[in-house]
C-alpha cells in the first residue's frame, strides 16, 4: 500500500486575503484553495508547508489524516477566551496534545500517531473536518466536554490513579462532534460510554441566555454592543460561557478513575458476552442450512439409486482434480445413506471395487482414503 496524507485547513473568523491566496498556491500547484479552505493530499510526496505556521498565520482549523494512522485536529482560538490553567485538569498526562500562544490566538494541537488503521476499509481523510469542525465553536462557548474525551485517553493508558476525579460531571449524552472524534482519536469506547453514562449539562436554553443578559450592567451591554458593531464575532460567545459557567456541571458529583474503569468493565463484559452470544447464534444458524443443505443433498443421491454409481464412474474417467473431487463427495454421501440404512457392508464392498478397478490412479486412491 503506498503511503497517503491528507491535509485540510480552514479559515473561520476571517477569510484568506488575495495575498495568504497567492502564499498558499506557492505551497502547491495543486492544491484546491478557496477564500477560506485548503486541501490537499499526497500519495508519493510530502507538504511543503508548515502546519504550525499556516495555523498562526492565516488558519483556524487544520485535520490531518495519513494511512498509517497518525491523526491531528488542530485549533485556533482567541486567548482570552481559553482558560490554560483549567485544561490542565484534563490534559496534565495527555502527552500528544499540546497549546501555545501566538499573539493573540491559542493554537490547540491535538495529534495522535497510535491510531490502529482499518486496512479493510478506505478512507480519504475527507469529511472528518466537517464532522470535528463543532468542537471548536464548543471550546469557544466553554464547554470542555472535548477535553474530558482527550482526558479519558490518560485512563486507558494507565496514567492516572483510581481515585483521581474526573475534571467534569460526565459527559453524555454525547454530541455527534464528540463522536466523531472519538472515532477519528481512537479513545476506547468502553470508557466513553462508562463517563457518557453521567450526563452533562451542555445544553443553554434560551431562559439561561436572557438572565445572563438582564444581569448585565448597562455600561457592559452598551460596551458588548459597541464591540459587536465594530465586527467582533465572539460576543454571542462570551455571553454562553457566562451562562455556562453560572450552571457549571449542575452541582452533579464527581466520579473517580477507578469507579470509571469499573463502569467501563462492566459494559466490556456485557459487550463480549453479547458479541459471543451473537457468534453463537450464528454458528447455530449455519450449522442449521448446513444440515438442511445435507439433507437435501443426500435425498438427491438417494433418489438416484444405482445411476448415482454409475455417474461416480464418470467423474473418475475424467482423470483430472475436479472429476475425482466430485467423485469423492458422490462417494461420501452414499457412506452416510448406508450408514442410515444399515447397509454400510455392501457399500464398503462397492468401495473396495471401485479402489481394485483405479488402484493406478493415485491421486484418487489419496482421495478415497478417508472413506
Amino acid at each position: 500500500m503506498s503511503e497517503y496524507q491528507y491535509y485540510e485547513f480552514q479559515a473561520v473568523d476571517r477569510p484568506l486575503t488575495k495575498a495568504d491566496q497567492e502564499t498558499l498556491r506557492g505551497l502547491s500547484t495543486r492544491a484546491r484553495i478557496t477564500a477560506t479552505s485548503f486541501t490537499n493530499h499526497y500519495e508519493w510526496g510530502d507538504f511543503k508547508g508548515d502546519p504550525k505556521r499556516l495555523m498562526e498565520s492565516c488558519f483556524d482549523l487544520h485535520l490531518y489524516f495519513a494511512n498509517w494512522g497518525t491523526r491531528r485536529l488542530m485549533m485556533r482560538v482567541p486567548k482570552r477566551l481559553i482558560d490554560r490553567h483549567r485544561l490542565g485538569a484534563f490534559l496534565g498526562e495527555v502527552d500528544w496534545v499540546t497549546l501555545w500562544s501566538n499573539g493573540e490566538h491559542t493554537i490547540i494541537d491535538i495529534c495522535r500517531d497510535e491510531v490502529e488503521p482499518d486496512h479493510d476499509a478506505w478512507d480519504d481523510g475527507t469529511g472528518w473536518l466537517a464532522a470535528l469542525s463543532p468542537l471548536r465553536a464548543d471550546i469557544l462557548a466553554g464547554d470542555l466536554q472535548l477535553f474530558y474525551l482527550l482526558w479519558l485517553s490518560a485512563i486507558a493508558d494507565d496514567l492516572l490513579m483510581d481515585d483521581t476525579p474526573e475534571p467534569l460531571a460526565g459527559i453524555g449524552p454525547l454530541t455527534g462532534a464528540l463522536e466523531a472524534a472519538t472515532t477519528f482519536f481512537d479513545i476506547d469506547r468502553d470508557l466513553v460510554e462508562a463517563a457518557a453514562a453521567s450526563r452533562y449539562e451542555h445544553e443553554l436554553v434560551p431562559e439561561k441566555l436572557r438572565a445572563v443578559v438582564a444581569g448585565l450592567a448597562e455600561e457592559e451591554k452598551t460596551d458588548l454592543l459597541m464591540r459587536m458593531m465594530e465586527g467582533d464575532v465572539h460576543i454571542g460567545t462570551l455571553l454562553r460561557r457566562r451562562a455556562r459557567a453560572q450552571n457549571l456541571d449542575g452541582g452533579q458529583p464527581r466520579r473517580t478513575v477507578g469507579e470509571l474503569r469499573a463502569k467501563a468493565r462492566e459494559i466490556r463484559n456485557a459487550r463480549e458476552r453479547a458479541e459471543a452470544e451473537r457468534r453463537r447464534a450464528e454458528e447455530r444458524r449455519r450449522a442449521q442450512e448446513a444440515e438442511k443443505a445435507r439433507r437435501a443433498r443426500l435425498d438427491v443421491v438417494r433418489r438416484q439409486g444405482d445411476s448415482v454409481w454409475t455417474e461416480i464412474e464418470t467423474e473418475i474417467e475424467r482423470r483430472n482434480a475436479s472429476g475425482y473431487d466430485r467423485a469423492t463427495a458422490l462417494l461420501a454421501d452414499l457412506k452416510q445413506l448406508a450408514a442410515e440404512q444399515d447397509a454400510i457392508a455392501d457399500f464398503l464392498r462397492r468401495l473396495a471395487a471401485i479402489r481394485e478397478r483405479h488402484e493406478r490412479k493415485g491421486q484418487l486412491i489419496k482421495r478415497l482414503q478417508g472413506l
